[in-house]
């Protein structure tokens, strides 16, 4: 049955540039994978070099993928969260056009030609960060008015998430992109490092877990285990996360009751993480540890993914563990086991969940299947293998030994992160068949 509040043309055509830009995203990554062990790969050509396809691959996993299959996830849940519609259809153009063709495509192309910030997660040009801060207002203004019609006692636990999460970027983005430019040095370092966690913490956590919320219970049929629960996870998210940013600057010239007070904040975000899965595990069970249901599958191994992913970062954030780690293809691979494996897998979820709702869409599962396997193959080889690599060389950097030893000691792990960037690029195409192809659904 139709549902007159949501707009599918804009569902398909968020997710249509979500797969797209994935697809250039993880291009560039496995290219700039491939220069670590093979250096002269780029042959002299600037734009080919590996800082340059390491911040376009960044960046566009960041916007390009998980922004654009978040917003497709939103057009939809949103109206059956609230029971109104989006502001605008109108709007909506504006955002797409805004988020894809003023931000990620023109981004990608000035970091090509040499234009970028040397900030993590905060690669693209100040000329694009502008977009990017307009963009975050149109979809305040998008989204947030049916939550505030609805009622705030009638808000169902994604919709506080979605909440946060548009709030709260809004507020940090500008803070992580534009203040550093003004503040040179420890200052201005304090600032980003605020940002690169926020970008994960407060932009890509909360509408990852608003999808993983909405899509289990809509799968199942039952209602999440604990109401207080949710939210207590969610207050404590947005209460504690905007403190860790500074656990990137351990042992630095930043005032070490700031690096502590850091440490602390992520000590207290494994706790509140464990809350989350705890909860979300509860209201999966009976459904297996791989439900038929595919977009419940892709959520709950979401969930999986981010328990592990996150004691882990509560883990790496203590100065014992720091002191061996930091600058280790270990924190490489606990960055790719949440953007692309709990994030990725949320965002799927979320994507499928609302996709196979559109009236005449194509839906093949099997092909979803198997962008499952793949997809789950690839990120988890990855990240075992990257992990295994830092451990590496933090034994041979703790030794004395000279660098190179290092280098070639780890040649081998980086060849296998590059060979598991195939099955990731597979994984994709299925997830591009399995929406593509197959049965129309019913009108």
């Amino acid at each position: 049955m139709v549902n007159q509040n949501t707009d599918d043309e804009l569902v398909r055509a968020h997710g249509v540039a979500a797969l797209a830009m994935v697809f250039v995203s993880v291009l560039f990554g496995i290219v700039a994978s491939v220069e670590m062990w093979r250096p002269d790969l780029s042959g002299g050509v600037e734009a080919l070099t590996w800082g340059r396809l390491r911040y376009d691959h960044t960046q566009g996993i960041l916007f390009g993928w998980l922004g654009n299959a978040f917003f497709a996830f939103l057009y939809r849940a949103i109206p059956l969260l609230t029971g109104r519609p989006v502001v605008s259809r109108r709007l909506g153009q504006w955002l797409f056009g805004i988020w894809n063709f003023a931000v990620v495509l023109p981004g990608w192309v000035l970091v090509l030609a040499g234009f970028s910030q040397p900030l993590e997660w905060a690669e693209f040009p100040v000329v694009v960060d502008v977009f990017v801060v307009l963009a975050l207002v149109i979809a305040i203004v998008q989204f947030l008015p049916p939550f505030f019609a609805a009622g705030a006692e009638d808000l169902y636990v994604s919709s506080w998430y979605v909440i946060g999460a548009l709030v709260f970027t809004a507020l940090a983005y500008p803070m992580g992109n534009f203040v550093p430019e003004f503040l040179p040095g420890a200052r201005g370092a304090a600032f980003s490092g605020l940002w690169i966690h926020d970008a994960v913490g407060l932009y890509v956590t909360p509408l990852a877990l608003s999808a993983i919320y909405f899509v289990i219970p809509a799968t199942t049929g039952r209602p999440v285990y604990s109401h207080f629960l949710s939210m207590l996870g969610f207050w404590l998210l947005f209460f504690v996360y905007p403190l860790n940013g500074t656990h990137h600057y351990v042992f630095s010239v930043i005032p070490m009751d700031a690096q502590k007070g850091a440490i602390l904040a992520s000590t207290l975000l494994g706790v509140d993480v464990v809350i989350v899965v705890t909860n979300l595990m509860l209201s999966l069970r009976g459904t297996g540890w791989f439900p038929r249901d595919l977009p419940l599958r892709f959520a709950g191994t979401s969930t999986v993914l981010y328990l592990v992913v996150s004691l882990q970062g509560s883990l790496q954030a203590q100065m014992e563990v720091n002191r061996e780690v930091h600058f280790s293809d270990w924190v490489v691979g606990h960055s790719h086991l949440a953007m692309l494996g709990f994030a990725t897998f949320a965002a799927i979820a979320g994507l499928t969940h609302v996709w196979r709702k559109i009236p005449g869409a194509r839906y093949n599962p099997r092909a979803v299947e198997w962008a499952y396997w793949l997809l789950l193959a690839g990120v988890l080889l990855m990240f075992i293998d990257l992990t295994a690599a830092g451990v590496v060389e933090a034994r041979l950097w703790g030794s004395g030994a000279p660098w190179m030893d290092s280098v070639r000691a780890v040649r081998g792990f980086w060849i296998f992160r590059s060979a598991m960037g195939l099955p990731v690029a597979a994984g994709f195409a299925a997830l591009l068949a399995g929406m593509t192809t197959g049965e129309r659904l019913a009108r």
